[in-house]
């Protein structure tokens, strides 16, 4: 019988739908019942003894009464989980991913759409601001989809911003990301992000929450989230990141897991890059290239760092032939100054910027000429 089918899960998907028993309290139900089941027919006294809160007690208590409209929600969950690569996995599973049973609170139920088996597979997590700058999401995409044709799966949270670039570069490699949502696998947040939903799934990646399926965004649901992120994977890469972002918090809780914490470095002007300079003078590990994480992580992955391109080249092509290549870099210049440096007339500067445009090479911003990658 299928493991969404068992008679034990059954049980433990009851207890989480009780309103009133959350993780902390179902964690410490699943640590001293070996059959959940148990849990449920438990005398107040056992049930007073592990230190259950009186709202855990009375609901448990009213669902052994009775009160048959306790677990409408399970029957919504038992649905779900008849749709295709739909399962939950609880704490006490084989299955259940080793990284994140480590941490100090692991999510007691994991419900999971897609390709189960990443969640053994050496991840990287990617996370960063939701606002990024003009090159964030291009160095997110670039550096994923770099880090996925290396071998590695990348996971991230599914925001705006930079966790959709990893996400996307990730899959633009052919390579396999998680994605790790604060709302239930039925509500994707936000909804613009429905379609790379989709092609995650479709593509070999998974879904993951510790969500109900139906379960509604919620403020608090989002920083928890964070240490799925950050337990599953071996290290937490930020790309880019302001002193208040949410990325910091991922970041935290990989230091406080004993997982290696990575930040990019960025403009001094940048309200975008004061975090990651934050990270990186509480030590956090330097990252301008692929081989900087590589080397960290000291996987068998160190075989593919020769493959990666150079820092500036895009998805492994070669650098430009553009005279004017090695002038330009992420700092906005203008027109003057590249014809003052390169000595080229202003025509054939306009040309050549023209065609670095349209190769996707360089931007034209505000300020200037720019780098995309």
């Amino acid at each position: 019988m299928p493991a969404s089918t068992t008679t034990s899960l059954q049980a433990w998907l009851t207890l989480s739908m009780l309103d009133g028993v959350g993780p902390l309290t179902l964690t410490r139900l699943l640590q001293h019942f070996p059959d959940p089941a148990r849990a449920l027919d438990a005398d107040l006294l056992t049930l007073q003894s592990l230190g259950l809160r009186p709202a855990a007690l009375d609901i448990i208590q009213r669902h052994q009464q009775g009160d048959a409209a306790l677990g409408a929600g399970l029957e919504a969950v038992n649905f779900w989980l008849q749709q295709p690569d739909c399962q939950v996995l609880c704490l006490n599973s084989a299955d259940y991913p080793a990284q994140l049973r480590r941490i100090a609170d692991p999510p007691p139920l994991l419900y999971l759409q897609g390709n189960a088996q990443l969640l053994h597979e050496p991840q990287l997590a990617m996370v960063g601001s939701r606002h990024p700058g003009p090159h964030g999401a291009a160095t997110a995409r670039q550096f994923a989809r770099s880090f996925a044709e290396s071998g590695l799966v990348v996971t991230s949270g599914m925001a705006l911003g930079i966790d959709g670039a990893c996400h996307q570069g990730a899959l633009d490699a052919g390579g396999e990301t998680i994605a790790v949502w604060g709302t239930g696998l039925n509500n994707c947040y936000p909804k613009r992000h429905g379609a790379l939903a989709r092609a995650i799934v479709d593509q070999g990646g998974l879904l993951v929450s510790e969500q109900p399926p139906d379960a509604a965004a919620h403020a608090g649901q989002f920083p928890r989230r964070n240490r799925i992120i950050s337990g599953l994977s071996l290290g937490t890469l930020v790309v880019e990141a302001s002193l208040n972002s949410g990325s910091l918090i991922t970041a935290r809780l990989a230091l406080e897991q004993n997982r290696e914490v990575f930040a990019m470095p960025g403009s001094i002007h940048s309200a975008q890059a004061r975090g990651c300079h934050q990270l990186l003078r509480e030590g956090a590990h330097l990252v301008e290239t692929v081989r900087d994480v590589l080397e960290v992580l000291r996987l068998p992955l160190l075989a593919a760092i020769e493959a990666q391109p150079e820092p500036g080249d895009i998805a492994g092509q070669s650098a430009p032939a553009s005279p004017l290549w090695p002038l330009i870099d992420h700092n906005p210049v203008s027109v003057d100054w590249l014809g003052e440096q390169s000595r080229l007339p202003v025509e054939r500067v306009m040309q050549e910027l023209m065609e670095l445009e349209l190769d996707g090479r360089i931007q034209h911003t505000p300020h200037g000429y720019s780098r995309l990658s």
